[in-house]
């Protein structure tokens, strides 16, 4: 005669076989699909900042000019054909793709800060809310607006795109802008004037 505790055991081992096949089926992705990548794979693939210094110490404002390539993620600083600066970036993500283009630089701000992005901060200076944007938020009482950080800003755009100081998480991901690493943004925004060329390459 079969017990209840027997009856038990046996039930609990069929339930574990069980969730251990349906763990297994979980982890396996689906045919043709490959696993997520972190944040951290993508930036390990992105190269680091180039910088042919002999050229650089030989160009002034008036010898260069700048393209971005959207697909490849880069932005150059240029005399004729030869690459000065070869920078890793971030531009805009999807709802918010940067414009593609023939630009040019149309004002330089050293310490320039968003007028649409940004965060809600107490008369501390504390932040209530961060990453807001003054198209969909409102303030909460007490705070006020306090616009995002984006320094040595290159104006691609009358409507705030550019190129300034920013997170580069390995893929679009800015509102529009093209975000650069702090030395790579100093060296183009050091090189370029008002009015030097800007090609957006999409």
């Amino acid at each position: 005669m079969i017990n209840s505790f027997t009856i038990q055991i046996f039930t609990s081992a069929v339930l574990a076989v069980a969730l251990s096949a349906d763990a297994q089926l979980f982890r396996q992705p689906k045919s043709g699909l490959q696993p997520m990548r972190s944040a951290v794979d993508l930036i390990k693939k992105q190269a680091p900042l180039a910088v042919n210094q002999s050229l650089l110490a030989t160009v002034t404002p008036d010898d260069v000019h700048v393209i971005v390539s959207l697909p490849k993620q880069r932005a150059y600083l240029l005399t004729g054909e030869q690459i000065i600066v070869d920078s890793p970036m971030s531009s805009g993500k999807q709802g918010h793709s940067s414009p593609s283009g023939s630009f040019t630089v149309l004002e330089k701000d050293p310490n320039h800060h968003s007028t649409l992005y940004g965060d809600f901060v107490d008369s501390s200076g504390r932040i209530v809310r961060a990453g807001v944007s003054l198209h969909i938020d409102s303030a909460p009482s007490g705070t006020h607006f306090q616009g995002a950080a984006m320094k040595w800003f290159m104006r691609l755009t009358g409507d705030g795109v550019g190129m300034h100081v920013g997170i580069l998480p390995g893929y679009p991901a800015s509102h529009g802008c093209i975000r650069m690493p702090s030395d790579g943004a100093k060296f183009f925004y050091d090189h370029v004037k008002i009015g030097t060329p800007v090609e957006v390459q999409g």
